[in-house]
């Protein structure tokens, strides 16, 4: 038989196995009579973990959500993947996630066998990871990410205040979908009111506001190339919009599937253009290979006149 404490053990792990177990299933696996059963139950519940009994004899125990984190019973692949994931999380876009996952992982090594702590440090030791270039990647608070998790979640509206890439202050009112992330940054993918239409959102430029609104109705789900090309153009710093000579099928058949072709009339159409400087947004524009015409910004015009003119065999107009 075993000991109360290990008995108590086994008996949370077999709670969390299961759904609901009867008095007689865990006295048959604890190898004790149904009244110790009842003892131990009674001893989690002092302990503070909320096991439930459902009477009659269909009924059974089983362990609700409460204030305590009942242990955890992990085998050695499942306890490695846990540490390696809490030490890669130091690096993570949410904030505060970096020391959160330094005093889990800290916990969870005091109690790893000789064998797996070896495991463990011999691959964080021998492990180096590459940050991803460019600027360090942006921080989302928790609670923003909460907030706008819950809202999914529930149907509810969202409104928040919105800064774009150019730095202006937008007031947003939205249908959440979903979040999306990247690796690098976190985006929500939602039907926006006043634009009636699908749109993508930087989660570390929003600001909830609360309470959130009324509950909707979930639309149908947006198109498969939403998120990609929002995050297309999220990422990339020069955007513009350019009106082609062109007829809509002929340039959809020339860009890639992620950039926006729309139709103004037959013979000609807008393309909605990026790219991470004005000298790559520049040749993109001259690979449509057809009549445009774009009012800015004035550095992507200099880079069209320059290349221009190159392509001509003469110097650029100043």
């Amino acid at each position: 038989m075993l000991e109360t404490s290990a008995r108590l053990l086994r008996l949370l792990s077999l709670l969390h196995s299961r759904t609901e177990l009867s008095g007689a299933e865990l006295a048959e696996r604890l190898r004790v009579s149904a009244r110790t059963v009842r003892y131990d139950i009674g001893k989690l519940r002092t302990l503070g973990y909320p096991v439930h009994a459902t009477p009659g004899p269909l009924g059974g125990y089983r362990l609700g959500a409460g204030a305590k984190l009942p242990p955890l019973l992990l085998d050695e692949e499942e306890a490695v993947a846990v540490a390696l994931s809490l030490r890669t999380a130091a690096g993570g876009t949410v904030a505060g996630i970096a020391e959160a996952s330094a005093r889990a992982l800290t916990k969870l090594e005091q109690v790893l066998p000789d064998r797996l702590r070896r495991r463990v440090a011999a691959l964080h030791g021998y492990t180096v990871v590459v940050p991803p270039g460019g600027p360090a990647a942006p921080v989302v608070p928790p609670e923003t990410l909460s907030t706008v998790a819950g809202a999914c979640r529930d149907h509810q509206r969202l409104r928040f205040d919105y800064r774009t890439h150019g730095g202006a202050a937008t007031v947003r009112e939205v249908e959440p979908y979903r979040l999306v992330s990247t690796g690098r940054r976190w985006y929500l993918v939602a039907f926006d009111l006043a634009r009636d239409d699908w749109r993508t959102f930087r989660l570390d430029r929003i600001e909830p506001r609360v309470p959130l609104g009324p509950r909707f109705v979930p639309r149908q789900a947006p198109p498969d190339d939403l998120v990609p090309r929002g995050v297309d153009a999220a990422l990339q710093q020069w955007r513009a919009e350019v009106t082609v000579h062109a007829p809509a099928p002929v340039i959809t058949a020339r860009v890639p599937a992620a950039i926006r072709v729309e139709p103004l009339d037959e013979a000609r159409c807008v393309v909605q253009a990026g790219a991470d400087s004005p000298h790559q947004l520049a040749l993109h524009i001259l690979a449509l290979d057809a009549d445009f015409e774009v009012d800015g910004p004035p550095e992507l015009l200099s880079e069209l006149a320059t290349l221009s003119a190159r392509a001509a065999g003469r110097r650029p107009q100043r």
